[in-house]
């Protein structure tokens, strides 16, 4: 059973789409920049902090591969896993890639109330992420989805997924 994969923007809803699809679909959730968490032992911004990006970058890297080891789950990258071409051929051989492509003032909204690394706090770099990643995340994306709630962008996966027959 193919995997069911989100990439997209920090705070764009992955995390959350991708559990409430997980849950619908009765399948497993991982998600990347919680398993860099898990095995570095620190939360993400101090892995910046502390290690670097490039430290980071490979951490995300292994994580991918570890989560494309498994099939049939639903995986949320981290925003930045569509910097590096191995990764996002890594996820494309295992499984079918939807991108939220929310807007990006809701986007600024979420971030506003949490702690980004590459972000912190500042709007301005939110919108230089999206200059810099958005053709990357159109041209992997196998389904682009716009507009609507984490909950309806969740809905329509889960739906697309049933109507393929690719769940029990």
């Amino acid at each position: 059973m193919a995997n069911i994969i989100l990439i997209g923007l920090p705070g764009s809803g992955k995390t959350t789409v991708g559990r409430t699809v997980a849950k619908a679909l009765h399948r497993p959730f991982r998600d990347t920049d919680d398993m860099i968490v898990a095995q570095e032992k620190m939360t993400v911004s101090h892995i910046f902090a502390e290690k670097g990006e490039a430290y980071f970058r490979d951490a995300e890297s292994r994580c991918v591969r570890e989560a494309t080891a498994q099939s049939g789950i639903v995986i949320a990258t981290g925003g930045g896993g569509v910097l590096r071409p191995e990764n996002m051929e890594i996820l494309r051989r295992s499984g079918l890639i939807f991108f939220p492509d929310r807007d990006i003032k809701a986007i600024a909204a979420v971030i506003a109330q949490k702690e980004r690394p590459l972000i912190g706090g500042d709007e301005s770099r939110l919108y230089a992420l999206q200059k810099q990643r958005i053709k990357l995340y159109r041209r992997w994306a196998d389904v682009t989805l716009t507009g609507g709630s984490v909950e309806d962008l969740a809905e329509t996966i889960a739906t697309m997924i049933e109507m393929q027959g690719e769940n029990p």
